[in-house]
């Protein structure tokens, strides 16, 4: 009868050893603890890469823009968008010129406004005509296209295949616009590409 007695009592201290290792603190490790000692053994490095920012500078004959209003000064919407057109035309956006590259960009533009305007001011909106005036610069006449825009106006656009890579614009009877810019995203060239991402 003893030995029954001792198995009793043993079995009857198992869940009273049980309750003492809960009370005691077993388990009181807060899942956060492992983090920071973690963080204190592993410091976070300090040379991570980020991408950068491409530098612009004042190109010359440039004049200093005003800088433009913060993004936290404008109000915004905190509803997500319901159409995704820019989401999913952005294949179809110009890519934009960055540092000596806008440079180069600004001043072939200066070149090819300093061409047309003579052809502007006398009101010759032919496509040859502007062809011709683009490829006495020295452009190759493969790599300009030139194409009749309504009544009174030409759009041209030159695969230059360096930096500033192509220059895009119109003429008509008001003015010459045009502007510099790197490919597009999902493009070969100049051309918008007519599929993408």
């Amino acid at each position: 009868m003893t030995t029954l007695r001792k198995t009793r009592v043993r079995l009857g201290m198992l869940p009273l050893a049980a309750m003492v290792l809960l009370a005691a603190g077993c388990g009181t490790q807060r899942a956060g603890d492992a983090a920071d000692a973690y963080r204190r053994s592993h410091p976070t490095p300090t040379g991570i890469s980020t991408p950068s920012t491409p530098a612009d500078f004042p190109c010359p004959g440039e004049s200093p823009k005003p800088t433009a209003p913060t993004a936290a000064a404008t109000p915004s919407s905190t509803a997500p968008p319901t159409d995704h057109y820019a989401e999913n035309h952005g294949f179809r956006v110009p890519i934009p010129l960055h540092g000596q590259s806008r440079c180069d960009g600004l001043r072939a533009v200066g070149r090819v406004k300093k061409a047309l305007e003579p052809l502007r001011q006398r009101g010759d909106f032919a496509p040859d005509g502007v062809r011709n005036a683009l490829t006495s610069l020295g452009y190759s006449a493969g790599k300009v296209q030139a194409y009749q825009d309504g009544s009174a106006g030409v759009g041209f656009l030159i695969d230059i295949g360096a930096s500033p890579w192509c220059v895009e614009g119109t003429m008509s009877s008001d003015s010459t616009k045009a502007d510099a810019f790197g490919g597009y995203p999902d493009g070969t060239g100049c051309e918008p590409p007519s599929g993408g991402h």
